[in-house]
């Protein structure tokens, strides 16, 4: 019995490939086998797999020196020909199809371009299609990429409204303590709410991705904070997809326990939108205040802005930032920079940015 209906597996490269950067084609083989089984009990499974850049280094040898950025596009043309070539012939051997989703953090900028990718991968599902998302590293700019694929793997459980998110590293879960210290031991649970986990995560990366535990924490309290379980656990263990949402509570891994309070798709595409704000909105005390209470749903109005800083239209992402100078939250406007900076501190007008459009940290 799957004790969930919808599931985004990510993969690491490190669990994908081996020392030698080559791609594991045993370990691909594994990792197929079980969301196999999960799909054909009725799951529904959306694999964010990385390897791409390993598999393309591991196949060709430039004739010359390149920088990082040129690199890393010839290796991921290469390597992503080569890994979507052996997930579908795994995959049709077990008699089921697969489809490649290629993205950019651009595509969840816009609420139009997130909506249609939203779009493409529920028809692949409706029609029993197995999407395998990747970061589209050919065209993604240095400065819009994905920290790395934990965070396109976040967004992605998000935007598709998943149960539960897996992420597969080359590691148990989140240790108490340094992971080759054999006094550490795996954080079984971790409650929504739950802060000050640094103490316990090493600053280590991957010695193939672009991040470390760090970023897998801070998604993973993201995510769950938004109603979705989330498991760290080590991909290199067999069977360990079909141990997690089979024998949950005996399998080691990291639990992120997901909030019971009910966030609107709109929020949830929200509160991901950072990086794509516009412009920056200062609050004074009052407003601050009455945002970060709890207890009602408060709009922010023009009287309780004391300036705006950027240019930008109305629909697009602010960040709000309180009169101590930290952000608070990100929200979707209802003027254009103009007409706001016309309002800054007056009373009577609409919000400038409404509450269901809203959200704050």
């Amino acid at each position: 019995m799957i004790k969930y209906k919808r599931i985004a597996v990510k993969v690491g490269s490190n669990v994908l490939t081996r020392p030698d950067g080559r791609l594991d084609v045993t370990r691909v083989s594994a990792i197929v086998d079980q969301i196999s089984v999960l799909h054909k009990a009725g799951a529904e499974i959306i694999l964010i797999s990385s390897g791409a850049v390993a598999s393309g280094r591991s196949e060709i040898k430039p004739h010359k020196k390149l920088d990082a950025v040129s690199a890393r596009q010839l290796f991921s043309a290469v390597g992503q020909a080569k890994l979507i070539n052996r997930y579908y012939e795994l995959f049709r051997e077990q008699g089921i199809a697969c489809g490649q989703i290629l993205t950019t953090k651009e595509n969840f900028g816009s609420r139009s371009l997130y909506l249609n990718q939203k779009n493409c991968i529920s028809v692949m599902l409706e029609n029993k299609v197995i999407p395998i998302v990747n970061e589209n590293d050919t065209t993604s700019i240095t400065e819009l990429m994905f920290t790395d694929n934990d965070e396109l793997s976040g967004l992605m459980a998000t935007m598709m409204d998943v149960d539960a998110l897996i992420i597969l590293s080359n590691v148990d879960g989140i240790y108490n303590g340094n992971p080759s210290d054999p006094a550490s031991h795996v954080i079984r649970q971790i409650l929504p709410g739950q802060q000050d986990m640094d103490d316990y995560i090493s600053d280590q990366k991957s010695t193939l991705g672009r991040g470390g535990m760090h970023t897998k924490c801070a998604i993973a309290q993201k995510v769950a904070a938004e109603g979705i379980a989330v498991m760290i656990a080590n991909g290199k263990k067999e069977n360990i997809l079909l141990d997690l949402l089979k024998k949950s509570e005996t399998t080691i891994c990291t639990l992120f326990v997901p909030s019971e309070k009910e966030i609107s798709s709109v929020k949830k595409w929200i509160a991901h939108s950072e990086d794509f704000a516009k412009g920056v909105v200062y609050v004074n005390a009052g407003a601050e205040e009455a945002l970060l209470d709890e207890s009602k749903a408060s709009s922010l109005l023009p009287v309780g802005i004391s300036r705006i800083e950027g240019e930008f239209e109305e629909g697009d992402i602010v960040k709000i930032i309180g009169e101590s100078g930290r952000t608070i939250g990100v929200g979707k406007v209802q003027y254009d920079s103009a007409s706001a900076r016309k309002l800054v501190g007056k009373k009577g007008h609409k919000p400038f940015i409404h509450y269901d459009y809203m959200s704050l940290d």
